[in-house]
């Protein structure tokens, strides 16, 4: 992996990690068209380590909301009187809601970097679910908003966003989905969805460090690609609160449809291989 490949997979992490479209999709779309064996472990690794960068955009993106929810948490922990306060509830809803992902990012880690990390799984994932997220948008009557969050929505949220770990599906676009299934708005459901991003990806990214820099890559792209999904992934944040204000998440149903029906063709005419 040289520098342009790691500007070239910096750029598609930074704009599909929070779109509903699958980041590790792309990714492993991409690092098929550069050439890189998707099933080499430190491949795997360094999907996983940038997406640190896209994680710190939302944490700087949100570094007010974050403190405040950190500060409420730990002060409820010791002063009853803020416990019932919704910042303090927060932190809980997204601890809660982070548990089901981490386990089975743990217990399925084999099945997620090997059999799953095939084109096969993901262009039938962009389509399959793609029928889920218009079904949301059909459903959602958006008559809730992040105040009337409850540990039930991060617990539901939280369990759906383990069927993110298969490619193609997208974290975002499963998170956001089952929040409007719940009855929240698309502004609530996409805050929650960021929110339980942080811990979910940070932890995924610090687990598979070792394995990117166990020397069969370089710091250097590592660093490149991790900066430049920061960057590129800042943008798409601040671009997607503004645009699930006023517009339904299907739209970005074709596109899903196409890219998905796509790589289905190429791979079942054999212009491809799947991994």
């Amino acid at each position: 992996m040289d520098y342009l490949d790691a500007v070239i997979l910096g750029i598609v992490e930074g704009l599909t990690e929070f779109l509903p479209v699958s980041s590790t999709g792309h990714l492993t779309i991409a690092e098929k068209a550069l050439g890189l064996e998707l099933d080499d472990p430190a491949v795997t690794a360094y999907t996983a380590v940038i997406q640190m960068g896209a994680i710190l955009a939302v944490v700087v993106y949100f570094a007010r909301d974050i403190w405040r929810i950190a500060t409420a948490w730990c002060r409820g922990l010791v002063n009853a009187e803020w416990r019932g306060h919704r910042d303090h509830r927060m932190g809980w809803y997204v601890i809660v809601g982070s548990i089901p992902v981490g386990l089975a990012g743990l217990l399925g880690k084999d099945l997620i970097t090997g059999p799953l990390r095939s084109l096969w799984v993901v262009g039938a994932a962009l389509v399959v679910w793609s029928a889920v997220m218009w079904a949301a948008e059909r459903a959602a009557t958006q008559q809730r908003g992040e105040k009337q969050l409850t540990m039930r929505d991060a617990l539901v949220v939280g369990l759906v966003q383990v069927v993110a770990l298969v490619p193609g599906v997208s974290r975002s676009g499963a998170t956001i989905s089952t929040g409007l299934f719940l009855g929240l708005d698309r502004v609530a459901a996409t805050r929650l969805s960021f929110f339980l991003s942080i811990p979910a990806l940070l932890a995924a990214g610090i687990y598979e460090l070792p394995d990117a820099l166990d020397g069969s890559l370089a710091v250097g792209p590592i660093v490149v690609g991790t900066v430049v999904a920061f960057v590129v992934a800042y943008a798409s944040v601040a671009w997607l609160l503004r645009f699930v204000a006023h517009h339904s998440i299907a739209w970005f149903v074709p596109y899903r449809v196409v890219v998905g029906a796509a790589i289905l063709l190429l791979l079942a005419a054999g212009a491809m291989s799947a991994t």
